[in-house]
């Protein structure tokens, strides 16, 4: 995580501006110390806060390999601490909860879900460059995270209240992108007439469950699977009576 740094006034300078607030008639000194001091508070803040999201990033990567391991429901608080080396207390500190800890390790799965598809959105194109645009960019995340991935498909009934309606409501917002451009592709006649939602149910399946196989140092990369991947989707979608995709 990028850290904040700043930078106090030259102690020549400070010293020089102790030396006239008489002559001034104003602490001028005392103000510039206040300020620096001020400064330097504010510098130890941020890099303290830095620390702690590093941290706390730290264990939730680590969170998500035990999970991933063991299952979420069977594994203790003492498991995870004797993985991230902290204490109880200490892991409290960065997590909060077990529940807590799960729901971090969902949001940076759907984070990095949702920046993928801000670019796609961003890059714009046609419906069919969109669609293989926006698998691309998920079988990145699933390459990248697979082990947070396992415990976003398979623990998320275990999030309770307020986290989960936030997961289903995010996880609901990437599905109406997907709908949105395949709805897209039928309007301009890219795409045969097609059920927006079923398929892109069928698409979603179809890329999400790579995680069983596609993993990082493997003989595949993301981009040697999401060409093809699109191949085959496209064949299925296409109208017969569109240029064809390339």
């Amino acid at each position: 995580m990028p850290k904040l740094f700043g930078r106090l006034s030259s102690s020549a300078h400070l010293g020089r501006a102790s030396l006239w607030p008489s002559e001034a008639g104003s602490p001028v000194g005392g103000q510039l110390t206040s300020r620096a001091m001020t400064r330097a508070d504010g510098t130890g803040d941020s890099r303290r806060r830095a620390n702690w999201q590093a941290r706390r990033e730290a264990i939730v990567d680590t969170s998500a390999r035990v999970f991933a391991r063991g299952g979420y429901h069977a594994t203790g608080i003492t498991e995870l601490c004797v993985a991230n080396d902290l204490g109880k207390g200490a892991l409290y500190h960065y997590i909060g909860s077990k529940e807590e800890l799960l729901a971090a390790i969902h949001d940076r799965v759907m984070d990095e879900v949702m920046l993928g598809a801000d670019r796609v959105a961003e890059a714009g194109g046609s419906p069919p460059e969109q669609l293989a645009m926006l698998g691309d960019e998920l079988l990145d995340v699933i390459h990248r995270y697979p082990d947070h991935v396992w415990v976003f498909l398979h623990e998320f009934p275990a999030l309770t209240g307020e986290r989960a309606e936030q997961f289903r409501q995010r996880r609901r917002e990437y599905e109406r992108r997907v709908e949105a451009v395949l709805q897209a592709g039928v309007d301009s006649g890219e795409f045969r007439e097609l059920q927006p939602r079923l398929t892109a149910l069928a698409w979603l399946g179809m890329h999400n469950y790579t995680y069983l196989w596609l993993k990082a140092g493997g003989p595949l990369s993301a981009r040697d699977v999401a060409k093809p991947f699109a191949d085959i989707f496209m064949r299925g979608i296409t109208n017969p009576s569109a240029e064809p995709y390339q």
